[in-house]
C-alpha cells in the first residue's frame, strides 16, 4: 500500500513523505492491524487536514478485491478515528487529474508527480506515487472553483456566475 503526504503552501505543492507500508507475515488479520498502526503513525506525525484514497475498483479476482477493500477500510478507519475527512477517487479519476488521461500508466503518473512536487528521483515502488497521486487529485478537485460553495458543483457555479449561464 502506497502513501504520500502532500503539503500545499500557496500554489506550491511539496511532498514531505512518500513510501509504502510494508507488511510482515502471512496472517491477513495481522496485516490489517499493521496497516491501521502505520497509517495512525503517519497521521500523528504529519497531522493532515484531509485524507484521500483510491476508491475500490472492479476486477476479475473477487478475493483480491475483498482483501483490497478491507485494507482500504482499515486505512480509512485510522483517519476517521482522528476525525479527518475522507475523499475517495476512482483510479481513472486520479490518473486523469494528474496526467490528463484516465488510461495513463503508473509510470506516466509517477513522472508527472515527480514534476508537480519537484521530487529529486522517483521512488523504488510506484505504489508510493499512486498514494501521492490520490492526494494531489484531491487537492486539484478541492481547488477547482466550480466545486466551491455550500452545495458545491454546478449549483454553486450557476449561483456565483448567473451571467455565464443561458
Amino acid at each position: 500500500m502506497g502513501y504520500g503526504v502532500l503539503l500545499v503552501e500557496g500554489t506550491t505543492m511539496k511532498c514531505p513523505s512518500l513510501g509504502i507500508v510494508k507488511l510482515d507475515g502471512d496472517d491477513y488479520g495481522l496485516k490489517l492491524k499493521q496497516i491501521f498502526e502505520r497509517v495512525t503513525v503517519l497521521i500523528d506525525e504529519y497531522k493532515p487536514d484531509q485524507f484521500a484514497i483510491e476508491a475500490p475498483f472492479y476486477g476479475k479476482n473477487v478475493q483480491s478485491m475483498l482483501k483490497l477493500g478491507r485494507a482500504q477500510g482499515v486505512a480509512m478507519a485510522a483517519a476517521l478515528i482522528k476525525e479527518i475527512p475522507i475523499a475517495e477517487y476512482s483510479p481513472r479519476k486520479i490518473k486523469q487529474s494528474i496526467t490528463g488521461s484516465g488510461a495513463a500508466s503508473k509510470e506516466q503518473v509517477a513522472s508527472m508527480i515527480k514534476t508537480l512536487v519537484s521530487l529529486d528521483a522517483l521512488p523504488k515502488h510506484l505504489d508510493a506515487t499512486d498514494g501521492l497521486a490520490a492526494a494531489i487529485c484531491h487537492h486539484f478537485q478541492s481547488s477547482n472553483k466550480i466545486n466551491t460553495g455550500k452545495t458545491g458543483g454546478w449549483d454553486s457555479f450557476i449561483r456565483n456566475n448567473p451571467n455565464r449561464v443561458k
